[in-house]
């Protein structure tokens, strides 16, 4: 596990293991969600780079099940 330390100017540096695994660049924008008390950091990516990053992937689960009448 990775930790990181909040700067005075409320910055953090994301750990260089990380940055490579998700291939992050400088200048990336990513989004900020704050849920029970975590902190997600959710990558912007161009439509591009998204073509595929579904494939094969197991949909059971996501949603809740609709009960019907």
């Amino acid at each position: 596990m990775n930790e990181v330390k909040i700067s005075p100017k409320y910055q953090v540096v994301i750990p260089k293991e990380v940055r490579k695994s998700l291939n992050l660049k400088p200048g990336q924008k990513m989004v900020a969600i704050a849920k029970d008390g975590i902190i997600h950091l959710i990558p912007n990516r161009e439509i591009p780079e998204l073509r595929g990053f579904i494939k094969g992937m197991d949909a059971r689960g996501i949603r809740e099940e609709e009960e019907r009448l």
